[in-house]
């Protein structure tokens, strides 16, 4: 995608003093010519964290706890990869490696052992499918066949226990950047797009194969973060079109009543991001600005409405996802710079003390 190969500057930081965190939090803001057109086009959207008039208030607490522990990288670096977490794995699907955008590579990373197996690879290569682990199958959505562009409707399901893939139903239009979750046995899936950012909302049925709509995501986007706590759907960050426009928009959906409530917004603006839920909490890592990879990592208390700073990656990377296992966050592979130029073997392990 044009302006999506810019590398960090010499001086990128790898992480910031507690002091810097929560000033450069604060402190933030989009820029370019073209935000106030685009503001004008999408009334509602919230296109900068902080310093727009009208904007929703930024609460950011004190930084938390919490580490980071180095496990057993990738066979090979990656990214704009997809990840999901079934029964204890971490599987690693798509993206970009060896210089190739469509790549079809599926990886088992076991946290028990802390090595790495490779499985069926998916029917054809893509890069960011979206993906949920469920009922013993690995989901696959959509995704692009070129650079961040070209989307399809294909979507997959992997057995574990056979490593095998079969075909199901196409979704009902292209789409690629899916976020997907799991809840009360169906598959939502929120965002996305092909020629432009949507807020399209479908439900897929793994007993059926059948799609239903529910109520689109307010300011369509993609690369967000979804999320789900207490059966309800948390959609954090994301862009519209480019991660020029990012924005910090935070939306809920209660499927009680198929509606979007906005909540805090993100402190950080960024898309690409990994999200999990860990301890009550929703964490948000990394992602990507404008000549910036994030390091950020900030957590969301659903009980109070607030987010807080927490210690921030190891190594900043986005075009990756985030698994849970146990009690621990794992966050395989990602892109070191801007666009796909420089993919990672990273495997890095977030963990509350």
């Amino acid at each position: 995608m044009k302006n999506q190969r810019a590398k960090l500057g010499s001086g990128e930081k790898t992480g910031v003093s507690r002091r810097e965190f929560v000033r450069e939090a604060a402190a933030l803001a989009l820029t370019g010519s073209g935000l106030g057109h685009l503001a004008a086009a999408l009334p509602g959207t919230v296109l900068v964290p902080r310093a727009q008039a009208g904007a929703p208030p930024i609460s950011i607490a004190q930084a938390g706890t919490g580490g980071w522990l180095s496990k057993a990288p990738l066979p090979f670096a990656r990214t704009e990869v997809s990840v999901a977490e079934l029964n204890g794995k971490v599987y690693v699907l798509g993206g970009y490696a060896f210089g190739r955008v469509d790549q079809p590579f599926n990886q088992e990373y076991d946290p028990a052992g802390d090595r790495w197996r490779d499985l069926a690879p998916m029917p054809r290569g893509l890069n960011h499918v979206g993906v949920v682990g469920f009922n013993g199958k690995i989901y696959v959505f959509g995704g692009f066949i070129e650079q961040n562009r070209n989307a399809i409707s294909d979507t997959f399901e992997y057995d574990v226990a056979l490593d095998r893939w079969r075909t199901l139903t196409p979704l009902p239009a292209k789409r690629g950047a899916i976020a997907v979750v799991q809840l009360d046995g169906t598959l939502h899936l929120v965002g996305g797009r092909d020629e432009t950012s949507v807020g399209t909302h479908n439900v897929y049925d793994p007993g059926t194969g059948s799609y239903s709509e529910r109520a689109a995501l307010p300011n369509g986007r993609d690369h967000i973060g979804l999320v789900v706590v207490d059966g309800r759907i948390h959609a954090i960050g994301g862009r519209f079109n480019t991660f020029d426009y990012n924005t910090n928009l935070h939306h809920v959906y209660d499927p009680a009543t198929n509606t979007w409530q906005s909540r805090a917004p993100l402190p950080t603006a960024r898309s690409g991001v990994a999200a999990a839920l860990l301890g009550g909490r929703i964490f948000v890592f990394g992602g990507e600005g404008t000549g910036h990879v994030f390091s950020e990592n900030e957590a969301y208390d659903p009980a109070v409405d607030r987010w807080t700073a927490m210690v921030p990656m190891r190594t900043p990377r986005h075009g990756t996802g985030a698994a849970v296992v146990g009690n621990v966050i794992y966050i395989p592979a990602g892109g070191l710079t801007n666009g796909g130029s420089q993919p990672s073997a990273a495997n890095e392990a977030f963990v509350l003390s």
